[in-house]
């Protein structure tokens, strides 16, 4: 019994592993193709949540979650062309501080248009129950979040591995100077990529606001635990990010469980081990020393 109980916290830690990796991922990709690390990226997230709140109260929950990531990554498009592209080449700090201030004022925003008190959001009545498998017992919602993952996960690597695209963006990023002297303009590609991220972070919010508390600073909140996964996993690294996010979601959930009030400080002592051990990640790529 004691067996069946643990195997159904580490499932639940997959979930938020899940979770996690919808939003640190794109935040990965956008900074390994063009070196800016987005602060905004959690205001996108949030972007999500209200957007589908908004789609589910007038065509339903599916719609939704199809809907809200599809007009965030419209907005991600104006906000790369307009914003982000000026800072591929600058100093890294001045990305920072825009984006810094991007996602202050899209939390401000999210406060004058929706108010600063915590929305609810329901579970869907389907998928509402649990699910037994032999002796265990799951969440439905639970289980349909870490397929739909999956799923995107699998996406992800078919279109970074196994297509033309994921080829030039890769190039892009190890030999960004062979692929300019072939005549490819990357820009168009940086486009995707950044449409792709913050899709990602608004299907986040879409599909996990039933679970999570959906309020104005809640993309800020979600960006510590992204970087922490960003950094655990390793700079520029996809699969790295990807152990990196379901290690941190079983050794949360599992201490969230059993010490609960460890909860929050178990993703940093798991940083600080990993950093101690391996400085550039867990399958991040050497960074070498300027002199």
């Amino acid at each position: 019994m004691e067996f069946v109980f643990l195997l159904e916290q580490v499932v639940n830690g997959l979930v938020l592993g899940g979770y996690y990796l919808l939003i640190a991922l794109g935040l990965s990709l956008i900074f390994s193709v063009g070196g800016v690390v987005n602060l905004a990226h959690g205001a996108f997230y949030a972007l999500g949540a209200y957007a589908a709140l908004e789609i589910r109260a007038r065509l339903g929950f599916a719609p939704a979650v199809i809907l809200s990531p599809v007009a965030v990554g419209v907005l991600g498009i104006a906000f790369e062309r307009l914003l982000l592209r000026r800072f591929y080449r600058a100093d890294p700090i001045l990305s920072l501080l825009v984006t810094f201030g991007l996602a202050m004022v899209a939390e401000q925003a999210i406060r004058m248009i929706w108010g600063a008190a915590p929305l609810p959001v329901a579970i869907p009545a389907a998928l509402k129950g649990p699910v037994m498998v032999g002796d265990f017992l799951f969440s439905r919602y639970r289980l349909l979040l870490l397929a739909i993952v999956v799923a995107v996960l699998a996406g992800i690597w078919f279109l970074l591995n196994r297509t033309a695209f994921g080829s030039v963006v890769r190039a892009g990023v190890q030999k960004p100077d062979m692929v300019a002297a072939l005549g490819i303009r990357l820009q168009p590609y940086m486009t995707a990529i950044v449409v792709l991220g913050v899709g990602m972070a608004a299907l986040g919010g879409a599909l996990f606001a039933p679970i999570t508390t959906v309020h104005p600073a809640m993309g800020a909140e979600i960006m510590t635990v992204a970087f922490v996964v960003v950094v655990i996993g390793g700079l520029g690294s996809f699969w790295g990010v990807v152990l990196a996010a379901v290690l941190v979601g079983v050794v949360r959930g599992l201490t969230i469980h059993f010490l609960p009030a460890a909860g929050e400080a178990s993703m940093y002592v798991l940083m600080f081990l990993v950093l101690l051990l391996r400085p550039r990640g867990l399958l991040g790529e050497r960074i070498e020393k300027f002199e």
